[in-house]
């Protein structure tokens, strides 16, 4: 019998609505019965991201890569694993290499454990790397020779075919399902 009272208290007091922290809390200390602290704002996707705060992130992404990745990880540069000096303007290289990045920020935190970083290389570096730097990838057409330093941003894939078929069907300065007077 005590142990099934036992078992619903513990029910209870799971169920019942969680008090929230206190600021003080990590030292230690009772809460003054002030409003919480906010949580830091979730991180975006670079490619979402406009005008300064666009800048800023990339800034700050270029020291990351130029001053960790690439001396650690970027060995050299061939036909089998192109890089470009310009890879701030491959758009699709800037979104792989932002991702890398928040993974490498949440991976080397110490909540991520011992093994934080291994899951980092293990999961993010080998497989990012691998697709900026394939020969087929989108630095392809860019510097495949140190010594002849190149940049081309290579054509994307052309609209479906559903979409231009909705484009053809529109009367002209109207949208797609309206009608114009």
């Amino acid at each position: 019998m005590e142990q099934s009272a036992q078992q619903a208290r513990q029910l209870d007091h799971l169920a019942s609505t969680p008090v929230p922290p206190s600021p003080l809390a990590a030292f230690g200390m009772p809460g003054l019965g002030g409003p919480a602290v906010a949580a830091p704002p979730e991180p975006r996707p670079i490619l979402e991201l406009e005008g300064e705060a666009y800048e800023d992130e990339l800034d700050a992404l270029s020291d990351w890569v130029d001053d960790f990745l690439l001396p650690v990880y970027g060995a050299e540069v061939t036909t089998a694993a192109p890089w470009c000096l310009q890879w701030q303007e491959h758009s699709d290289v800037v979104a792989w290499l932002h991702a890398l990045w928040l993974a490498y920020q949440q991976h080397k935190d110490p909540e991520a454990g011992l093994a934080g970083m291994f899951v980092w290389h293990r999961d993010f570096l080998t497989h990012a790397i691998a697709a900026i730097r394939a020969p087929g990838g989108p630095l392809s057409a860019c510097m495949t020779s140190p010594d002849r330093p190149a940049h081309r941003l290579l054509p994307g894939p052309p609209p479906s075919a559903r979409t231009e078929k909705v484009t053809e069907s529109e009367p002209s300065g109207g949208e797609p399902g309206k009608q114009t007077s």
